[in-house]
């Protein structure tokens, strides 16, 4: 069976082929791509197809995914690009008839009022049109998202956000990971994976649990979405991207990131990283 697995390059991807070594698959099956494919000389040693695949270009896609089983369409992170991108890939999927495609969107991609999900709801919906046999992986936020600021949360004692007292549920990028292989492997197409962290938390609880393990005390300040968005083009976001992030947090006020499925420790088949884990392993 041959697996490819779109955007290998980035943290997901990566986090992807590691665990699709450790089920077993064998490197040889795996075909790895991405648009700098150096990247992954890690994986080629190790046996792992590797090829440039660019969403960008169509002909990378078609030589990539002829004669794919299962193809892991991992979403592409350029806001503004995405749609002519994704539609592209799934040009390519179907006209190599590729055996199913797994997509990994945003959670509640078909409710959320989120920015961030138009892309995803539009690309959604090209797969749907496509006759594919489809899998939905809708992805809630990355604990990392919070444990990769922690450097500078601890030197300003301040969390700062527009996500009012709502609930995120996240988890590690790790396990997202781990339950994409499980439902790439398993899945016949049809499924839609709504997947969060087992605990949901507010940003209030998150700069307690951070302030508790650190020692140093940091506070959760709240700031109205508009002014948000500012701070955050301030230290050199691009205003659009700010606002698209912004946008995010006041998803999060609304409770649209809050994932109460268990979609995710199911396909674990374990409880997913909690948040005081998380922070004890970033510091």
């Amino acid at each position: 069976m041959t697996i490819v697995v779109t955007a290998a390059t980035g943290l997901l991807g990566r986090l992807v082929l590691t665990e699709l070594l450790k089920k077993g698959v064998p490197a040889a099956d795996i075909v790895a791509g991405g648009r700098s494919v150096e990247k992954l000389s890690d994986f080629a040693g190790q046996g792992v197809r590797v090829q440039v695949i660019d969403y960008d270009k169509p002909e990378t896609l078609t030589a990539a995914f002829t004669g794919a089983d299962r193809v892991l369409f991992i979403s592409g992170s350029e806001a503004g690009r995405r749609i002519p991108q994704h539609n592209n890939v799934v040009n390519a999927a179907k006209a190599a008839q590729v055996g199913l495609i797994a997509y990994t969107g945003i959670a509640g991609a078909d409710s959320t009022t989120m920015k961030l999900a138009s892309d995803h709801l539009a690309t959604e919906a090209a797969l749907k049109a496509s006759g594919l046999p489809v899998v939905l992986l809708r992805h809630g936020w990355y604990l990392e998202n919070y444990t990769d600021q922690i450097a500078g949360a601890l030197e300003r004692g301040v969390v700062a956000g527009a996500a009012g007292s709502g609930r995120v549920s996240a988890a590690t990028r790790a396990d997202f990971a781990a339950a994409d292989v499980e439902a790439l492997l398993s899945s016949k197409g049809g499924e839609v994976f709504e997947m969060g962290g087992d605990e949901a938390f507010t940003m209030t609880e998150y700069a307690a649990e951070l302030s508790k393990q650190s020692g140093q005390e940091v506070r959760y300040q709240n700031l109205p979405t508009d002014k948000y968005a500012e701070m955050l083009a301030g230290v050199g976001v691009p205003g659009p991207f700010a606002e698209i992030l912004a946008d995010c947090d006041r998803g999060i006020r609304d409770g649209e990131l809050h994932v109460g499925t268990g979609d995710l420790s199911n396909l674990l088949g374990r409880p997913t990283t909690s948040l005081s884990e998380a922070i004890q392993a970033a510091l």
